[in-house]
């Protein structure tokens, strides 16, 4: 059976690639589609119902698995209505603050939600393999990530870095959030050894750059993924939704989840 997709925000840049990479899988119906803002024009010609909400979408389409990526505001009235609801919901957005992620992990125990900062596989699979590098290579290799992304992204550091960060931080047993420098100015002495450095560069038309360094004494490695097209989060994203329409409510569930990685 087809798994029916709803996409939020159809008329930004990542909604529209969904939506062209929806109508060509075999195991996809685009079922809805929503864009409350004036880059609707085109969405009332899929052959789908169209809306500027996703609840006046929501009256018409039943069963269907909703995919956003919008806004941290927007993303969290997705779930309180997925809640509401029981409706399942793919989010790929960026930027929530740990009192909004509290709250989509409420959400999630009223309906099927998935959340991952990052929907590539690629970095996924990186997660699962840092800390290991990180306890080999031992206490004496200073972890450093630099992030690069179009100009225009809002959000700094990205959500990948941050969860790159995280994960570099509980190999080492550490909170990132006391062990993050995010900006370096001035003369600021000697690099303290407990300390992951995020740096941020904003530009063109990058879809999105991530580079871990491990600096050690007379070496370093480098760890890079590079994302080639919004396709890849895309096709991430796709292939959430037809692994979250068969879970059930009761956790947020993440990219690790689906890939068991």
């Amino acid at each position: 059976m087809k798994c029916p997709l709803i996409i939020n925000g159809a008329g930004g840049r990542m909604g529209a690639t969904l939506v062209r990479l929806a109508q060509s899988d075999s195991e996809l119906t685009l079922a809805g589609v929503v864009e409350p803002s004036s880059r609707a024009q085109g969405l009332e010609g899929l052959g789908c119902p169209f809306g500027k909400s996703l609840g006046e979408v929501l009256k018409t389409v039943k069963g269907a698995v909703v995919i956003d990526f919008t806004s941290p505001e927007a993303s969290l009235g997705t779930a309180r209505l997925a809640a509401e609801t029981g409706t399942a919901a793919v989010i790929g957005t960026t930027g929530f603050t740990p009192e909004q992620l509290d709250e989509l992990r409420a959400a999630a125990r009223q309906a099927p939600l998935f959340w991952a900062p990052n929907m590539s596989v690629g970095i996924n699979t990186l997660l699962a393999v840092l800390p290991e590098l990180v306890k080999k290579l031992g206490p004496a290799y200073d972890l450093e990530i630099m992030e690069i992304h179009h100009n225009k992204k809002k959000d700094a550091p990205s959500g990948t870095a941050l969860k790159l960060g995280e994960c570099l931080a509980e190999a080492r047993g550490w909170e990132l959030r006391e062990k993050a420098c995010c900006c370096r100015e001035g003369i600021i002495g000697e690099r303290p050894r407990e300390e992951i450095g995020l740096q941020t560069l904003r530009g063109g038309d990058v879809v999105g750059d991530h580079t871990i360094y491990f600096f050690g004494p007379g070496e370093r490695i480098e760890v890079t993924h590079r994302a080639h097209s919004r396709e890849t989060f895309a096709q991430g994203a796709l292939r959430a939704a037809k692994w979250l329409k068969d879970q059930k409510p009761g956790k947020l569930y993440s990219m690790a989840d689906m890939l068991r990685v």
